[in-house]
């Protein structure tokens, strides 16, 4: 079993790059982990479509037939981390080789990523940006891995 997070976001700054270091080495203990932060193209509001398009087009590119793809998408579903933990288990258990986490682009991905995903998730009635988002859901993979262990971090 591997674990990817693949976001949409360019851009890198240190506190990200900090917070993604230490999640990567406690996500790791469990499975191999990894995080990819596809390139895409500008952050143009003029031409939206074509964003979403190259967004989209790079996600595909690392995405395989039998993934369990997650997509963190405004209109998933709102779930909590025990619900969420209890979710990676069914897949854990279901013999899966990857599971993919996706954070798409700044105005979203096309519809060919929605068909893809197995599951949408709702992170929260907030809108963050992707590097905020990336660290919200590296911490909620390593807070479900750890209720599914029985590890003492996640508190009721």
């Amino acid at each position: 079993m591997k674990l990817l997070l693949l976001n949409c976001a360019s851009a890198k700054e240190a506190w990200a790059n900090e917070a993604e270091d230490l999640y990567k080495k406690k996500i790791s203990a469990f499975y191999p982990f990894e995080v990819k932060r596809l390139r895409g193209s500008k952050n143009s509001r003029e031409n939206r479509e074509q964003k979403v398009k190259v967004d989209s087009d790079n996600l595909l590119s690392e995405l395989r037939s039998d993934d369990f793809v997650i997509l963190f998408d405004e209109r998933g579903l709102d779930e909590g981390s025990i619900h969420f933990s209890k979710r990676l288990q069914q897949v854990m258990n279901g013999g899966k080789k990857r599971i993919i986490f996706v954070i798409g682009g700044a105005f979203g991905v096309d519809d060919r990523i929605q068909k893809r995903a197995d599951a949408k998730i709702k992170l929260s009635s907030w809108v963050f940006n992707h590097l905020v988002a990336e660290v919200v859901v590296l911490e909620q993979i390593y807070r479900a891995l750890t209720i599914r262990q029985h590890i003492p971090y996640h508190n009721e």
